[in-house]
């Protein structure tokens, strides 16, 4: 059943609430399962083997789909990391948990060399997701899994919002949007974390997030647990230099066609660099025996322009206006060897709203009374036994607005503006406004309700004025 969504975006909760159900239930046999949520930063749609690149050497994540389900219609919430990453760890809209913009210091763009002192009370220090929003961690936990976030948590850096304090049970990554990929600084400033302390890592950061992730599985492969794996990859390097990533020699040579000084080398040897990472992990749960029942989900916090290849979509624009297809449509795989079908493609509409309530169900923990969620429980949906019922979806970033509504989709962006035909125009090419107008007037309204919905839930910070 398809659920009208403009008539309340709070139906899809209670009929979302309702799949809630043991694991058992999606799979005959297995316990509540371990699950892993891997997140790419900043990669384009066809950057893998499994989704059609000509050049991306990703034979681990290939498989991985080969092993699972493949979701070609599945999107961020935004453009921009910050947002699309907070609405994974709540299951809801930017605009509702608070987090609908970026957590960064603007001024470095300028040259600008923080101390330590001014960075005290920058916004990199002082702003974070808001302390009344649930987290996938506090969720995994209270369903007595061990839980640990390695990489990019960008949600706030400040002690009371770092993972240890949110849900988790184990961190090791930085807290803001970046740093530079050797130093583990964002423009200088020390930025990489072991729990709730400063450390100074050595080595490239996606191997170190790799080692830190496979010893998190061996100590805690005998319980459930979850981890949120979050690579930087392939987002660029945050230091003052601009000189580039610099990803091992190793990576680089698997492209000998490329200029190794290019960012299109840089950006694929990274990528095949967190596909190795996907690999030792995968052989971690081989040989620990907890293969079968851990569920694997893998997708990007958000699409990409150059270096990255968004092909067939329309990239379009600055990062955080970039509500084209190409910034917001995700490459997703899962992979769950006791419930999932192994090598099937789903074109359903899905969400990175849909995996909260999706781990609530696999693991049996209770939603929280009075907890508005955006998405739905997608298992069945990605073992063909339904369809979505995700009908439509919206996005505001500063400047740009879009609406999809079934196969149309309605953007306003200082870009491009107009209603497009996804089914047969997936590049956003021929605008259909003149020819339906009505249809286009429809979409605005649409997403105006959404936006006044949005404006009337409870108020979060950090952002919005209340």
């Amino acid at each position: 059943m398809k659920i009208a969504w403009s008539r309340s975006l709070g139906l899809i909760l209670a009929l979302g609430a309702a799949s809630l159900a043991p694991a058992a239930e999606a799979g005959a046999g297995t316990g509540r399962p371990n699950v892993i949520v891997i997140v790419s930063d900043n990669q384009g749609y066809r950057d893998l083997g499994c989704f059609g690149s000509p050049d991306a050497l990703t034979p681990n994540l290939d498989r991985l789909a080969a092993e699972g389900v493949k979701a070609t219609t599945f999107y961020a919430t935004s453009p921009a990391c910050t947002p699309s990453r907070g609405s994974i760890l709540t299951g809801r809209y930017p605009q509702r948990n608070g987090l609908y913009e970026m957590i960064r210091n603007e001024m470095v763009r300028y040259g600008h060399r923080y101390t330590m002192e001014e960075y005290a009370y920058s916004p990199e220090m002082t702003l974070g997701l808001d302390l009344r929003e649930v987290t996938l961690g506090q969720l995994m936990q209270s369903a007595g899994y061990r839980t640990g976030v390695v990489g990019k948590w960008d949600s706030g850096r400040a002690r009371r919002y770092l993972p240890l304090q949110r849900g988790f049970d184990f961190f090791f990554g930085f807290a803001n949007t970046g740093t530079d990929y050797w130093t583990g600084e964002r423009y200088g400033i020390p930025s990489t974390f072991s729990g709730n302390e400063l450390v100074k890592p050595e080595g490239f950061s996606e191997e170190l997030f790799t080692r830190e992730a496979v010893r998190f599985l061996r100590a805690h492969h005998r319980v459930p647990f979850f981890l949120y794996l979050a690579y930087h990859t392939p987002a660029g390097s945050a230091n003052f230099e601009k000189t580039g990533i610099n990803p091992p020699k190793k990576y680089l040579a698997r492209y000998p066609k490329l200029d190794p000084k290019s960012r299109r080398a840089e950006y694929l040897a990274t990528i095949s660099c967190m596909d190795d990472g996907v690999g030792e992990l995968m052989a971690a749960l081989r040989e620990l025996g907890v293969d079968r029942n851990t569920l694997v989900m893998f997708f990007p916090d958000n699409g990409a322009g150059a270096p990255a290849d968004p092909t067939p979509f329309n990239a379009g624009g600055g990062q955080i206006d970039r509500v084209g297809e190409g910034g917001i449509r995700l490459s997703f795989i899962a992979r769950w060897p006791a419930a999932l079908p192994a090598g099937r493609t789903t074109d359903e509409f899905l969400s990175i709203l849909d995996v909260f309530p999706t781990l609530a169900a696999v693991s049996g923990a209770r939603i929280p009374d009075g907890l508005t969620l955006d998405g739905f429980n997608l298992i069945s949906v990605l073992q063909g036994r339904e369809p979505s019922r995700r009908e439509a979806m919206f996005w505001h970033s500063r400047n740009s607005k879009a609406a999809r509504v079934g196969k149309f989709k309605w953007l306003e962006s200082p870009t491009a503006t107009g209603l497009y035909d996804l089914a047969r125009d997936p590049g956003e090419k021929e605008d259909l406004s003149r020819q339906l107008p009505a249809l286009t007037t429809d979409l605005k309204a649409r997403w105006d309700e959404w936006r006044r919905e949005m404006d009337a839930a409870e108020p979060r910070g950090p952002f919005r004025n209340y």
